[in-house]
Formats: structure tokens, C-alpha cells, sequence
């Protein structure tokens, strides 16, 4: 957990998704005024914290499988 590679994470396809979800949720939030402000800015908002939870699930799931690859253990072996 060190070493952490930034390289990586910049090329990493989720990342980009999760910094997209954040800009659209942000332009949401603050630069976008109608009459129906109050539910924009709950969708926006939402759509935020749902970009970071999809992130930070789908980088458990990779760190998760590449563990267990390392380990030499299938995934189905260790819930038997």
C-alpha cells in the first residue's frame, strides 16, 4: 500500500468515468439556475456521491481479484 501508482489511476478507464460523473454533477450543481433549482441540485448531488461509490466499489473488486490472484487461489476457493 506504499507505493501508490498514480500512472495507473490516470489511465484507468474508471477513473475517468468517475472524474466525468463528478464535472456533470458539479455543472449541475452550480451552473445550472431554473425555476426547478432545489431538485438539480439534489440530482446533482446524488449523481456525485454515486460516481465516488461506483468508483470506490469497482477499485475494491480489482484490488480484491488481483489479491487473490496473487495468492494463487481461485475466487469461488475461498467462499467454499
Amino acid at each position: 500500500m506504499n507505493n501508490f501508482d498514480w500512472k495507473r489511476k490516470v489511465a484507468s478507464r474508471k477513473f475517468w468515468a468517475l472524474l466525468a460523473g463528478l464535472a456533470t454533477s458539479a455543472l449541475t450543481i452550480y451552473g445550472y439556475s431554473s425555476d426547478s433549482e432545489v431538485t438539480v441540485k439534489i440530482v446533482g448531488l446524488i449523481g456525485a456521491f454515486g460516481s465516488i461509490a461506483i468508483y470506490m466499489l469497482s477499485e475494491a473488486y480489482v484490488d480484491g481479484q488481483s489479491a487473490t490472484k496473487s495468492a494463487g487461489t481461485k475466487p469461488d476457493e475461498d467462499t467454499k
